[in-house]
């Protein structure tokens, strides 16, 4: 399992797009080596996303739920995140 908190993008690197990374680098990566579940915690949107099912290209099922709310994480991790504390987190 991969749970990763999104980065600002300051735009100190203009060569480099950290949205992009977050958004579509890293869960086409963590698809392709098989991770079962990635959790983005989105500090932007106030969000956590839930992935799962790796066919080595992508994710094939995703769900989005804000901040505050249970997040149940597929197999193999089989648990209940509660995220109510995100929300007192973020700027």
């Amino acid at each position: 399992m991969a749970v990763e908190v999104t980065s600002y993008d300051y735009d100190y690197d203009y060569d480099y797009d950290t949205d992009r990374c977050d958004r579509v680098e890293k869960p086409r990566a963590y698809a392709e080596a098989g991770n079962p579940v990635r959790l983005p915690i989105d500090r932007d949107t106030c969000e956590v996303e839930v992935h799962g099912q790796p066919d080595a290209v992508r994710y094939e099922t995703g769900r989005t739920l804000p901040f505050g709310k249970q997040v149940i994480l597929p197999a193999p991790v089989g648990i209940t995140l509660d995220t109510e504390q995100l929300q007192s987190r973020v700027r």
